[in-house]
C-alpha cells in the first residue's frame, strides 16, 4: 500500500506556496482530460487553462528552489508537467506528472489534524444544500443555477473518472481556502469539522454505488484516504482492493467508527497540539501532548514492545519531552522538528503494528504477561490482609477484604463499559486515578509495613494481642481494609481491560483463542500464586510470618511509590525533572526522574529507618 511520508521542514511562507502548487497540480491532473485528447486541443478555453496554471506552478516551485536545494526535485517535476502540457501529451502522463509532483509537496506539507468524527449524513447534505447547491447543483452533478455563468464552470463531483484523480486533501483545501482565478471562494465561516464532512461528502459522491466488498485487506488509514486520490492508492493493488477504495471513498463514515488506531490518535493530538502551540496557545498544546500519550500511544505499548522494545522506549521519551517542548519552547521551528521526529519514529511503530500480525505464540505471550504484570501487585496486597487477619484470628473480618476485591472487578467493569458506550473516559483522567490509587495504597502499606515490624516477635504480638486487637477491628477499620482491597484491585482492573482491548485491535479474530488462552493460563499461574502463598503463610511462625510480611508490604509500597509518581507525571500533576542518565525498570516502578527517585528513596529511608531502630532496640 502506498504511503508518505512528512517532514514539517518548510517555513510558513513556503507552506503556502506548497499547497498552492499542490491544489494546482491536483486540478490540472483532474481536468486536462477536457482539454486535450490524442495529442489535440479539445477545449480551447480549458488548454488555456491548463496552461496558465502550469505557468504558476513553474513560477511558485522556482521561487522555492531559489530559497534551498531542497526543492530542486518539486523543481524539476513541475517543469516536466509544465512540458507534458505543453507537448499536448496524454492524459496519462500528465496525471502521472501531476502525482509525481504532488508526492514530493507532501514530503513537506504537515500532516492535517484529521477529524475525529464528521458531522451526520444529514446535517452534511443541508449543509452542502445551503452553501454550494446553487453552484454544483442540489446532487453535485455541477448542474446549479448560476453553473452556465461561471469559467470554468462548477465541479461535477459524480464524475468518477474526476473523482477517481481528486484527493480529499484537495477537496479540504478548495473549501478552506478556494481556488484561485475560479468561481470557489473559501467558505472561512465554517468550522474545521464542517469542512472536514463537507470534503468527504462531496468526495463519495461518485463512489456512493460501489457495493461494499468481501475479503479484502482492510489496511487503508484515514491519513492515506485524505492524502492521497483512489488512482494513487490503487496503483499496484488487485482489483479488489482497487474496489475497496473506491467503497471506502463512497463510505467515509467506516473511518470513524468502531475503536480508533491508538497511533492515529497519537498522531492527530500531536499535530493539533502544533497548531495550538503555532496560534500562541502553549498551554493547550501542553494538554494535546498528554492527550496525545495517554489517550494514544500508551494504549499500543505493550504490543510494541513484542516487535521493538527500544523504539517503545524512544517514542516514550519523544512524547514525554515535547509536553514541555509545547509549553516552553516558544520557536516553531524547533518544536516543527522535534515533532517530525516523532511523527517519523510513529509511522515507524504504526508500519510494524499493522504490517505484520502478532504470531499466535506472540499473542499469547503478550497476554500472560499483561494478565500477570497488572495482576500480581493487587494479589499480594489481598494475600498480605487476608493473611494478617488470618493470623490475627480474625476470619469474620476476611469478608470486608473479599467485599473490597470483588466489587473492584465489579466496579471495573462497568467503568469499561461505560466509556465504550455512555462517555468518553480521557487518559488524562484514567493516570490521575490510577496514580491516587497507587499513592494511597504505597502509603498505607508502608504504615502498615512498620506496624507489622514492631510486631515481629512473639511475645510483643501476643502482648499486643491482648490488649489491642478487639477494639482496633473494630467497623471503621474493617471498612478501611475493604477500601484498601478496592483501591489495590480497580486500579489494576481498567488498565487491563484497554491493554487487553489494544491487544485485540493488533490481531485477527481467528487470533482471539491464543489473548484467551493466555488469559486463562496467567489466571490459572495467579489461583497457584494465591493457594501456595496462603497455605504456607499460614504455617509460619507469627514472627517469621510478620518479619516477612513486612519486606513484602515494604517492597510493594516502594514499588507502587514510584509507579504513583509515573501516572502522576503522566497526567501532568507532578512535574518531571530526568537524571542525566536514561532507565526505565517498569517491574519496580523505577524511572528516570528525580521526582520518581526522591519519592522511592523516602519509603526507603523510612524502611531503613525503623530496621535500624527495632535493631538497635534489640
Amino acid at each position: 500500500m502506498m504511503t508518505a511520508s512528512f517532514s514539517v521542514s518548510a517555513s510558513p511562507d513556503q507552506q503556502i506556496k506548497i499547497k498552492q502548487i499542490a491544489q494546482l497540480a491536483e486540478y490540472v491532473g483532474v481536468d486536462y482530460v477536457a482539454a486535450v485528447g490524442n495529442g489535440e486541443i479539445l477545449d480551447p478555453d480549458e488548454y488555456q487553462e491548463m496552461t496558465e496554471f502550469s505557468h504558476v506552478i513553474i513560477e511558485q516551485a522556482g521561487q522555492l528552489s531559489s530559497q534551498t536545494n531542497e526543492f530542486d526535485t518539486v523543481k524539476a517535476q513541475a517543469k516536466a508537467l509544465h512540458t507534458a502540457i505543453a507537448n499536448k501529451a496524454s492524459v496519462a502522463n500528465v496525471r502521472a506528472a501531476s502525482s509525481a509532483l504532488r508526492e514530493s509537496l507532501l514530503t513537506f506539507m504537515p500532516q492535517l489534524s484529521l477529524p475525529t468524527s464528521l458531522l451526520p449524513v444529514e446535517q452534511t447534505k443541508a449543509l452542502f444544500a445551503a452553501n454550494c447547491s446553487m453552484c454544483h447543483g442540489s446532487s453535485g452533478q455541477g448542474d446549479g443555477p448560476l453553473a452556465k455563468n461561471l469559467s470554468p464552470e462548477p465541479t461535477n463531483f459524480t464524475d468518477e473518472e474526476r473523482a477517481t484523480n481528486r484527493s480529499l486533501m484537495g477537496l479540504f483545501d478548495a473549501v478552506s481556502n478556494g481556488i484561485n482565478d475560479t468561481p470557489m471562494v473559501a467558505f472561512t465561516q465554517f468550522n474545521e469539522q464542517q469542512r472536514w464532512s463537507l470534503a468527504f461528502y462531496v468526495g463519495s459522491l461518485a463512489f456512493k454505488d460501489v457495493q461494499k466488498p468481501q475479503n479484502v485487506e482492510k489496511n487503508i488509514t484515514a491519513s492515506q484516504i485524505v492524502n492521497l486520490n483512489p488512482a494513487q492508492l490503487s496503483a499496484g493493488q488487485s482489483e479488489a482492493q482497487a474496489h475497496y477504495v473506491k467503497w471506502l471513498r463512497g463510505n467515509p463514515e467506516q473511518l470513524f467508527t468502531g475503536k480508533k488506531n491508538p497511533i492515529t490518535v497519537t498522531r492527530t493530538q500531536l499535530l493539533a497540539a502544533q497548531a495550538a502551540h503555532a496560534k500562541g496557545n502553549y498551554s493547550q498544546a501542553s494538554d494535546l501532548a498528554i492527550s496525545a500519550y495517554l489517550d494514544g500511544f500508551e494504549l499500543v505499548e505493550n504490543n510494541l514492545n513484542a516487535y521493538d522494545e527500544t523504539l517503545r522506549k524512544n517514542i516514550e521519551v519523544q512524547l514525554m519531552n515535547l509536553r514541555q517542548t509545547f509549553k516552553n519552547e516558544k520557536d516553531a521551528a524547533i518544536v516543527g522538528e522535534k515533532v517530525s521526529a516523532a511523527l517519523a519514529q510513529l509511522a515507524k511503530a504504526d508500519s510494524m503494528l499493522n504490517e505484520t500480525k502478532l504470531t499466535d505464540g506472540a499473542l499469547l505471550s503478550a497476554s500472560l504477561v499483561i494478565l500477570l504484570r497488572e495482576g500480581l501487585e493487587a494479589l499480594l496486597v489481598i494475600i498480605a490482609l487476608m493473611t494478617v487477619l488470618i493470623k490475627t484470628k480474625r476470619q469474620d473480618a476476611l469478608k470486608y477484604v473479599h467485599v473490597g476485591w470483588i466489587t473492584a472487578l465489579i466496579a471495573g467493569g462497568l467503568t469499561w463499559a461505560a466509556a465504550q458506550t455512555l462517555i468518553e473516559i480521557s487518559g488524562a483522567s484514567r493516570e490521575v486515578m490510577e496514580g491516587a490509587g497507587a499513592l494511597f495504597a504505597a502509603v498505607i502499606l508502608l504504615y502498615v509495613g512498620v506496624w507489622m515490624h514492631s510486631k515481629t516477635s512473639a511475645q510483643q504480638w501476643q502482648k499486643y494481642i491482648k490488649d489491642n486487637i478487639d477494639k482496633r477491628l473494630e467497623s471503621g477499620t474493617l471498612w478501611g481494609l475493604a477500601g484498601l482491597s478496592f483501591i489495590a484491585v480497580y486500579r489494576e482492573v481498567f488498565e487491563t481491560v484497554l491493554f487487553y482491548q489494544s491487544l485485540l485491535t493488533q490481531s485477527s479474530p481467528a487470533q482471539y483463542s491464543s489473548i484467551a488462552s493466555g488469559f486463562a493460563i496467567g489466571v490459572a499461574i495467579l489461583a497457584i500464586i494465591t493457594w501456595v502463598l496462603i497455605k504456607y503463610s499460614i504455617k509460619l511462625p507469627v514472627a517469621k510470618f510478620f518479619a516477612i510480611t513486612t519486606y513484602l508490604l515494604f517492597a510493594l509500597s516502594f514499588v507502587l511509590m514510584g509507579k504513583a509518581v509515573i501516572a502522576l507525571q503522566e497526567a501532568d500533576i507532578i512535574g518531571i525533572a530526568p537524571l542525566p542518565i536514561s532507565f526505565d525498570i517498569a517491574w519496580l516502578g523505577i524511572k528516570s526522574t528525580w521526582q520518581g527517585i526522591v519519592a522511592q528513596v523516602c519509603v526507603f529511608a523510612i524502611f531503613s529507618f525503623y530496621i535500624f531502630k527495632s535493631k538497635s532496640q534489640n
